[in-house]
């Protein structure tokens, strides 16, 4: 028996809007907005995001769609269409999540290299392996972290980018980038002490 009442009315209206008008039902907190919304782009999203990244395609689609959610009243038609304004979010998190699986296979790399095979290091040698274990030590604990705040710290410790970059480049208000950046240290330090005051 096909759905009846006031939700059905709500899902096949927003079946039938625009992307505007979605856009600013979503920024009302209307999920069945959200979801049309998806149902019409996810599709051509998940496709840009496989050409670019390959692996964890869904999870980065998933953060999109948060994105929206959290941010659709930032949109500005005068500006871009919806599907311009999503295809930009979408690329920049597809090449955020890229990067940050570059940096950790270089880590990982650098932490495999120049470690004597004899077990006769020179202290140096021993000094600098006991960095590499620090620094992995580190960067797990930065992957520990929730996503939006690990993506604040990565641009700031391994592209040098100040808060105010950080905000342009992730689309944030700047406020939201200082707040992340506070409770990511604040746990970093709770977790490493020592390690985190000789590394950073």
């Amino acid at each position: 028996m096909p759905e009846t009442g006031p939700i059905a009315t709500q899902n096949a209206s927003a079946a039938t809007a625009t992307d505007v008008a979605l856009l600013r039902h979503v920024a009302e907190r209307r999920p069945e907005a959200l979801t049309a919304l998806s149902d019409r782009h996810a599709p051509s999203l998940l496709a840009l995001i496989r050409r670019i990244l390959g692996e964890e395609a869904e999870d980065v689609l998933q953060e999109v769609f948060v994105h929206v959610w959290n941010h659709a009243a930032r949109y500005d038609p005068s500006r871009s269409s919806v599907s311009t304004w999503l295809v930009l979010i979408t690329r920049s998190r597809a090449i955020d999540r890229l990067r940050h699986r570059q940096v950790v296979d270089r880590t990982h790399e650098a932490s495999q290299r120049d470690v004597p095979p004899d077990g006769h290091a020179s202290p140096e040698g021993v000094e600098s392996v006991l960095i590499r274990e620090r620094r992995e030590r580190v960067r797990r604990e930065i992957e520990n972290l929730p996503p939006e705040q690990r993506q604040v710290l990565e641009m700031a410790f391994y592209e040098g980018l100040s808060q105010t970059e950080i905000a342009a480049r992730a689309d944030l208000p700047l406020g939201t980038v200082k707040t992340r950046t506070l409770l990511a240290m604040k746990k970093l330090r709770s977790a490493l002490r020592t390690e985190i005051r000789q590394l950073l």
